[in-house]
């Protein structure tokens, strides 16, 4: 008889326990035995070496077995496993009890392959062309094997091309270091070291340029410098970006700053380069250069920029010129410094913070007017 602590269907990996029970219950040294039988589908498991079967297939298996010995519940198994019924259901349909194959993936290739349409000779063509210019598209390909008398299309060319990459045929182009891209050698700039923290003001003046646009076709670049620890700002405009006009901005800063600069930090655009880099090292001001593409790491000055934009230059009617920007930038920098509650220092201005943490007063030149 069948084992009660069974389900009423066994399932696959599950075999059946039979119990010999003797026809005479007093008969004298008879014995009551427990043994199991391997059912069918259990047997035919055994020879499928279930141990071969690709991980999908083991979790696909598990799949209804769990069903099975769950009172055939379709969505118990499926919020179990974590699967669509639609996934369930596809492949419900194709498992087979006695083909455990039938579980594995089937290929996605095509039954029916398109024939390759070209030549040995088209091969050879374009293979001589590519070899001679490696640099040059299957657009261009076909005007030249037309000039030749080889009348291919883009497609086919492009074809032919990836079945010549495929064997490695293929010449690729060598790839040259764009002027864009090429990685100067940095003369005093090096990367900010992880140990290097700054605690005082001034141990680190994060310094980015901006791009101004107050008409168009008029181009300007702002020079901000903001200090990591008490966010004191220092902005100046200029009629372009480079390296002697980032000295001058340089001396800007230094002068109205009230604490002394002792490490600057930019990106590696080419205005901090030459003559900026060599004037960093002449006072004594470490120059730390951001990776590439990291303006995150510029947070506290790419945040300026953007109180800049829209509390100056997006509110002022001055003459769009250097001239006419300067005084207005000037005043928008003394409010930034001393009237403007900042978020970060607790609602404080710069100046407050710098006053009340590190005893040192700025003075304020802002006048009623401003």
């Amino acid at each position: 008889m069948l084992h009660p602590d069974l389900p009423r269907r066994p399932s696959l990996l599950y075999s059946i326990k039979l119990s010999i029970v003797p026809a005479v219950p007093a008969c004298w040294g008879c014995e009551v035995r427990n043994f199991s039988l391997p059912s069918r589908a259990q047997r035919k498991l055994g020879r499928l070496h279930l141990a071969e079967l690709p991980k999908e297939a083991k979790l696909r298996l598990a799949w209804f077995d769990w069903h099975e010995t769950h009172g055939r519940n379709v969505s118990l198994t499926c919020r179990h496993f974590g699967i669509s019924r639609q996934t369930f259901y596809r492949w419900q349909q194709r498992f087979d009890r006695f083909d455990l194959r039938s579980l594995i993936d089937r290929s996605s290739r095509p039954r029916k392959l398109r024939q390759r349409t070209w030549t040995t000779a088209d091969v050879l063509a374009v293979k001589a062309l590519r070899d001679r210019f490696p640099a040059w598209g299957k657009m261009k390909l076909v005007v030249l094997l037309a000039r030749q008398g080889v009348s291919l299309s883009a497609s086919c060319v492009g074809r032919i091309l990836s079945y010549l990459k495929r064997r490695g045929q293929l010449q690729e182009p060598l790839r040259r270091i764009s002027a864009r891209r090429r990685s100067w050698k940095r003369v005093y700039a090096t990367r900010k070291p992880r140990e290097y923290q700054p605690q005082f003001p001034g141990d680190l003046v994060q310094v980015d340029t901006m791009e101004v646009r107050p008409e168009p076709h008029v181009i300007l670049k702002q020079f901000t410098a903001v200090d990591v620890v008490s966010r004191w700002s220092v902005a100046s405009l200029a009629s372009n970006a480079t390296a002697t006009l980032a000295v001058r901005a340089l001396d800007e800063l230094i002068e109205r700053s009230p604490f002394p600069v002792r490490a600057i930090q930019v990106d590696g655009g080419s205005e901090f380069m030459a003559d900026f880099e060599a004037t960093c090292k002449e006072r004594g001001i470490l120059l730390f250069e951001l990776p590439p593409r990291s303006p995150k790491l510029n947070g506290r000055v790419e945040r300026a920029n953007r109180t800049y934009r829209e509390e100056f230059y997006d509110q002022t009617n001055d003459p769009p010129t250097v001239a006419g920007l300067s005084p207005g930038l000037r005043r928008c920098e003394r409010i930034y410094n001393h009237l403007r509650p900042h978020q970060a220092l607790g609602y404080l201005t710069p100046a407050h913070y710098l006053a009340t943490n590190f005893d040192i007063n700025p003075k304020e030149v802002l006048s009623r007017r401003s």
